[in-house]
């Protein structure tokens, strides 16, 4: 096994809601999640992502905050991801996050690799956030623009279209 296989990539990223999930301001992003989920689902490098009951993971608790929705998923690694996050019916969600989510300063993606077959919980990703919102980057947790291969070493810098990524 290669030292790249031996590892999967972790993703969070938790948002702050304009308005209640059952609002009308957020419906087309509600009826969104489970065909965006689908295609995840069905992505090449697609490995695991975290669910509730309902198939999503908007019930799931992040930092006690219920105005705080997360998405955590795990990938074979950074280009499976961005294959999948910059295109299709995901990159419209993308390019219409502003009508749904507030604009936060801190922190709210992050990435961490992971032993293979692991699957990271919600405390275990608040961790990740909190560390790169007090570090920036690091191989404990960074971003796609600036990532750090399995097991930690020199940054690899990511290029991420024009507005659709982390300002980290």
């Amino acid at each position: 096994m290669t030292a790249a296989a031996a590892f999967e990539l972790a993703q969070v990223n938790i948002a702050r809601l304009k308005a209640p999930l059952d609002s009308p301001q957020l419906k087309d992003f509600v009826d969104a999640l489970d065909p965006v989920n689908a295609d995840a689902d069905a992505a090449d490098g697609f490995v695991w992502r975290l669910q509730d009951d309902s198939g999503d993971a908007t019930d799931v608790p992040v930092f006690g905050d219920s105005w705080l929705i997360i998405n955590m998923s795990v990938w074979q690694d950074t280009d499976a991801l961005t294959a999948y996050m910059y295109q299709g019916r995901h990159r419209e969600m993308l390019a219409r996050r502003r009508e749904w989510f507030d604009r936060v300063q801190e922190a709210m993606v992050a990435m961490w690799w992971v032993p293979a077959g692991h699957r990271p919980t919600v405390a275990e990703a608040e961790s990740r956030l909190l560390h790169l919102r007090t570090h920036g980057p690091t191989p404990y947790a960074f971003t796609l623009r600036t990532s750090f291969p399995p097991q930690g070493a020199t940054p690899l810098l990511g290029e991420v279209p024009e507005g659709l990524g982390c300002s980290v």
